[in-house]
C-alpha cells in the first residue's frame, strides 16, 4: 500500500494543525510551509524595536505585536507571522480568534538568508492588498542595512534606505523614531551593506 502525502489543505486544516504544532507554519493557498528557525541576532533586533515601539506607544492609540500573532490575509488566502506588526487603535480578529489579526498598518520583517526573497517580493505585493497597510520595514539581521517602503498613495510607494550607524529611523505613518545603533543594540559580527 502506498502513502501519499496530502498536497493542499483549507484554512480550517490548517488552524486545526497549527494549534497543536511544534513549530510555526505558514499558510499559502493550500500549501503549508514550515518556517525558519531564527537566530540570536533575529531575536534582538525584534526584542530592541519592540521594546522601543511599546514603551514609545504606552500612551498612544497603537498596539505592538510580535512573533505568535497570525496574520490572515483573505485576497492572498494567506495565513503569516510576520515579526513585527503595528495596529492603530484595536486590532481586528479574524472569526474571533485573538490569534488572528487582519488590520496591520506597519509590518516588519528581521531577513533571512532563506526568506529574504520572498519577504520582499511575495509577501509585499500579499501585503499591500491589506486595506490598512501603509508601511513596511525589511531589517538586515546581518549587515546594518534597513530598507523603508512607505505608502504615498493609491499603489504608490517610495522607499528608503539607512546604511549608516548613526542614522536614524523615522516612521512615517506614526510618531516614532530609533536610532540604528538601539535597533541593532547586542546584535553580532554585522557589517555594513
Amino acid at each position: 500500500m502506498q502513502v501519499t502525502e496530502k498536497t493542499y489543505y483549507t484554512p480550517e486544516e490548517y488552524l486545526a494543525l497549527e494549534e497543536t504544532a511544534e513549530y510555526k507554519s505558514e499558510y499559502i493557498d493550500g500549501k503549508i510551509i514550515p518556517m525558519a528557525g531564527g537566530s540570536t541576532n533575529h531575536n534582538r533586533i525584534t526584542l530592541n524595536l519592540s521594546a522601543n515601539l511599546n514603551f514609545a506607544f504606552r500612551q498612544q492609540d497603537y498596539e505592538v505585536f510580535m512573533v505568535d500573532v497570525r496574520l490572515w490575509i483573505p485576497k492572498r488566502r494567506i495565513y503569516t507571522y510576520p515579526d513585527v506588526m503595528i495596529v492603530a487603535e484595536k486590532p481586528e480578529y479574524f472569526d474571533n480568534r485573538t490569534d488572528t489579526i487582519t488590520n496591520p498598518q506597519i509590518i516588519i520583517e528581521v531577513l533571512s538568508d532563506s526568506t529574504q526573497a520572498y519577504d520582499r517580493e511575495g509577501k509585499f505585493q500579499a501585503y499591500r492588498t491589506i486595506p490598512t497597510f501603509q508601511e513596511y520595514l525589511l531589517i538586515d539581521q546581518n549587515n546594518i542595512y534597513v530598507e523603508q517602503f512607505s505608502k504615498t498613495g493609491n499603489k504608490r510607494w517610495t522607499l528608503r534606505e539607512y546604511d549608516e550607524e548613526d542614522e536614524v529611523i523615522s516612521l512615517e505613518s506614526v510618531a516614532f523614531e530609533i536610532s540604528m545603533q538601539d535597533l541593532y543594540n547586542k546584535v553580532g559580527k554585522i557589517g555594513n551593506g
